[in-house]
Parts: structure tokens; C-alpha cells; sequence
């Protein structure tokens, strides 16, 4: 007799049923593997993690908030906190324009939410970050993809003709600097231009600045778009990269309007989760910990990502070419047309033990341009490890 368990088959939405895992999901599985050298994800440094200020901001909170471990409002003053780091990033806002999010992938949730509607198109570029397009799947959105690349920036004029043709993308989401996954970012006159294209087509632009405040160069800082424009861009930061990333601690900065709609979606999603985690990010802001931190964080970072630019120098094979990022934790590189990336991955795996990501798991859906390029990250491993991991990822690539 067939029991019902296993004759009965779940009825999923039409979206759900076509998810897969993604490659990041597949990648975690590999690289825990002992032994595996990883320029793969984007993890920051577990060693650079401000533990000593980290305890000590939650003993406090804790011996001197009674209701810190209780459902409550988000916290006024972190918003405040929020409004002088923008400020240094250029942009002007108010505490009321500051929501705060259990990271930066649940505000580009909520603002997708709010944003489209159900199969809207998205326009996107055609080499961006994978978690936007897992926050697209439920809507089942056309997207329409304009060119990035690390030679010629944004198509600028591809994405104009796409508007006037009659296009009206939901919204438009891009990162202006420390690309993810090209580690390259937008110049001053492209920054001015897209702004100009939102306002004058009413495109929202969500702007990802998850890696605006890991900056490598002393010249050349350019204003976030968000700085440009106070109604069309809806900027989203994080404490992940700069603090430690399993605080869950994020935030938007949206018009003022925008807010009480934010707080009604994410009270279906989550209520008021992370207030804990966002006490202490509050009293480690207090304590004036933040800015000794981050330039700890620059200086390492540099010396990863320097170590890494000279390592491809030596180790990889001629006609390969990559970015030299000025913010973020990756560099993007690109083979000879005809090598497969995902194909080599296989092979980097099994015979030397090194990972990295393939170029298609950042391709828009049914793209296949970045078969033969390949994103790797210098801000997890320690010099001698990234060192180690190119050389062993050039000889799989002379190889073959």
C-alpha cells in the first residue's frame, strides 16, 4: 500500500518551481572542503572582525538595556548614526529618510516589492550581482539587460535607446562602485547621466553601495548617485562588509514618504527582527571604534587586492586581462574567447584544489558572454594563500 506521503506531490508556485540552487549556494558546499583555496565568495575576513569592540558593545547593551532582548521600534539614534556616514559618502539625508533592514539584500527586497509589479520588465546590467536576480524570481520579471564591462563602463547609450523606445522598466539596479562581480565603478560623467536618464523617463534606480566605505585609492572619490538625486535613486548599505556580516544590520535611504510603506512590508516579513544586533552596532558607533576599523580594513585589503593584481601579473597566461578595483573585494577576469570557465572549474577543483566563480553565474538570465571570464576575491584569504591559489589557477589554465 502506498502511503500518502509518497504518492502526494506539493503544488508550488510557477516561479518556485523552476528555482535551482544558485552557483553561490553550490560554491559553499566546495569550498568547506579541507585543503581548498578559495578566491571564490565574497566573505570578508573573519580575522579582521572587531570581536574586542563587538563584546564589549554588546556587554554594555546588555547590563544597561533592560529591553534589549525584547520586540521594540528600530533605534532613532543607529539612524542618526546612519545619516553621519552618509554624509561622508557625500550624501545629505534626514534621520526620517533612513529605514533600517536585516541587511542590504532584505532592503533590495522590500524596495523590489514595493517597486514592481508582477511581471513588470527590470532593466539590469548584463553582468550583475546574483542575489538581485534570486529578489527578481517571485515577480517573473522580463528583464532587459544592458552592457557592463570593464573596459567601456555602462552602456550609457544602449540604455537611453531601450527608454526610447518605449521601455518602462519597474526599475534599474546597479552598484556605482566596487562592482560585484566587476569591481570596477562608474565614472563621474556616467554617474550624471544615468541620474538624468531616471529623472527624465521616472526610472527608480536602487543603488547597492555595499562596498563604497572599502576605498583603496587616496584620489578620485566620487559622490554615490543617491548624492545626485534625492527622488529617483533609493540607496542601500550594509554593516556586513565594514563591521561583520552575520549582525544583519543594513539600511535604505529613500524619500521620507517612501518609509511607512517600507516598515508595513517588512513587519509581513520579518516584524522588528535584528534590533539586538542593531544596539550593538549603536553602542560600537558610540564608542568611536568605527573609523580605527576601517582603516584597518583598507590597509589589509589593499595589500590582498595588490597581492592578487601581482600574482595574475605572474601566474596567468597571455591574452588573460582583468580589473583593478578601487573599492569592494573583487576582481573580475577575463580569458581568450573559447575558454569555458565553468568547464575549468571542475578541473581547478580536482586538481589543484583552488575555486573561484565563473563568469555565467553573474549573466543575466540566457546570457552566455562571460563564459570565458571568471570573478575572484581577495578580501577572505591572507596574502600567502591568494599567493598560492593563482598559482595554482595558472597552471590549470596552461594547462588547458
Amino acid at each position: 500500500m502506498t502511503s500518502p506521503s509518497a504518492s502526494f506531490e506539493m503544488s508550488l508556485a510557477a516561479w518556485a518551481r523552476k528555482l535551482a540552487p544558485s552557483a553561490i549556494q553550490d560554491m559553499l558546499q566546495k569550498i568547506t572542503r579541507p585543503g581548498v583555496y578559495s578566491l571564490a565568495l565574497g566573505l570578508p575576513a573573519a580575522e579582521l572582525f572587531p570581536t574586542e569592540g563587538m563584546a564589549a558593545a554588546a556587554a554594555k547593551v546588555l547590563a544597561e538595556q533592560g529591553g534589549a532582548l525584547q520586540y521594540s521600534p528600530t533605534l532613532e539614534p543607529l539612524r542618526e548614526q546612519v545619516v553621519a556616514l552618509m554624509a561622508r559618502r557625500g550624501v545629505r539625508c534626514s534621520p526620517n529618510q533612513v529605514f533600517l533592514t536585516t541587511g542590504a539584500q532584505q532592503g533590495m527586497n522590500l524596495l523590489a516589492r514595493l517597486l514592481l509589479e508582477p511581471g513588470q520588465p527590470v532593466l539590469l546590467e548584463d553582468r550583475v550581482y546574483s542575489g538581485f536576480q534570486q529578489v527578481l524570481d517571485p515577480f517573473q520579471s522580463r528583464r532587459l539587460a544592458v552592457r557592463r564591462d570593464v573596459e567601456r563602463g555602462l552602456d550609457l547609450d544602449g540604455l537611453e535607446s531601450l527608454l526610447a523606445s518605449g521601455e518602462r522598466p519597474g526599475l534599474f539596479y546597479t552598484m556605482s562602485d566596487g562592482h560585484n562581480p566587476l569591481g570596477t565603478s562608474l565614472a563621474m560623467e556616467a554617474r550624471e547621466r544615468l541620474v538624468r536618464l531616471a529623472r527624465e523617463y521616472r526610472m527608480p534606480v536602487i543603488e547597492d553601495d555595499a562596498y563604497g566605505f572599502l576605498r583603496y585609492e587616496e584620489e578620485g572619490a566620487l559622490p554615490p548617485l543617491r548624492a545626485l538625486d534625492s527622488q529617483w535613486v533609493f540607496y542601500v548599505g550594509s554593516f556586513s562588509k565594514i563591521l561583520a556580516p552575520a549582525l544583519r544590520v543594513g539600511w535604505v535611504v529613500v524619500p521620507e514618504s517612501m518609509v511607512f510603506r517600507l516598515a508595513t512590508v517588512k513587519e509581513s516579513s520579518d516584524i522588528d527582527t535584528a534590533t539586538f544586533t542593531q544596539r550593538i552596532v549603536l553602542a560600537f558607533l558610540e564608542s568611536g571604534g568605527l573609523d580605527g576599523h576601517l582603516e584597518r580594513l583598507r590597509k589589509e585589503y589593499r595589500t590582498r587586492r595588490d597581492t592578487l593584481l601581482r600574482a595574475l601579473e605572474t601566474h596567468l597566461p597571455p591574452g588573460a586581462k582583468w580589473s583593478r578595483p578601487g573599492y569592494g573585494m573583487f576582481v573580475w577576469v577575463e580569458l581568450p574567447e573559447g575558454r569555458d570557465t565553468t568547464v575549468l572549474l571542475a578541473r581547478a577543483l580536482e586538481t589543484q584544489q583552488v575555486a573561484y566563480l565563473p563568469g555565467q553565474a553573474f549573466m543575466v538570465q540566457g546570457g552566455r558572454s562571460a563564459s570565458h571570464c571568471m570573478r575572484l576575491n581577495f578580501s577572505h584569504c591572507e596574502p600567502a594563500r591568494i599567493e598560492e591559489a593563482v598559482r595554482r589557477l595558472g597552471g590549470v589554465l596552461r594547462a588547458g
